[in-house]
């Protein structure tokens, strides 16, 4: 038993490894997304640090798995760890990457059968969408607007916002968010700085 149990936990350092490699980030990324340090990271990695629960949940949280998942897999199984979606509001949300301090990327699904009333929120960072499929309603600052499908907007999202479905169908979209305010390449000019940029796909 204690045997086995050991075996779970030495799995656990080289598929936290190989979760950060997959994200392209750093020890110092993960570190400042998490609160633990780069020193404590290091060792739980190479096993020289056991895991524990206090440990494990803001590792989960920032890598956007399940705890499980960390610790679950026995010892010579797939490292590789999906991505799970994630519902909120009806919104279904597919994470397509996640990079501790760095630039996310989403799949959004948003039902067109659920009826919102807009409440703008803001919080610091910056977010590129892109209409897949549908059509999407959003409202930034005074401006109400319907995206169709192959146009994308970028935003401060200091300035207030809400999106929907703009009808009675779903709207697919894309979301790259950066919390530190990274844009997009992707963009139209625009003479107001709190107006949105917009510009349909080629």
């Amino acid at each position: 038993m204690t045997s086995d149990l050991d075996g779970v936990l030495d799995a656990v350092g080289p598929r936290l490894r190989a979760l950060r490699t997959q994200r392209e980030t750093t020890l110092s990324d993960v570190a400042g997304a998490t609160g633990i340090s780069v020193s404590t990271l290091s060792r739980l990695e190479s096993g020289q640090r056991k895991p524990t629960l206090e440990l494990l949940l803001p590792l989960a949280r920032t890598y956007g798995v399940q705890i499980d998942e960390l610790v679950g897999a026995p010892p010579t199984g797939d490292p590789r760890v999906h991505l799970k979606p994630v519902t909120h509001h009806g919104m279904t949300m597919i994470p397509l990457t996640r990079r501790p301090g760095g630039l996310q990327a989403y799949k959004m699904i948003i039902p067109g059968n659920i009826r919102r009333e807009p409440d703008p929120q803001t919080h610091e960072g910056y977010e590129w969408l892109y209409v897949l499929n549908g059509k999407l309603r959003l409202i930034l600052g005074d401006q109400d607007m319907i995206l169709s499908s192959g146009e994308a907007v970028e935003f401060d999202t200091r300035v207030p916002h809400w999106f929907s479905a703009a009808g009675d169908d779903a709207v697919e979209l894309l979301s790259l968010f950066g919390r530190q305010g990274e844009r997009a390449h992707l963009r139209a000019k625009s003479p107001d700085a709190k107006s949105p940029d917009v510009k349909s796909a080629v």
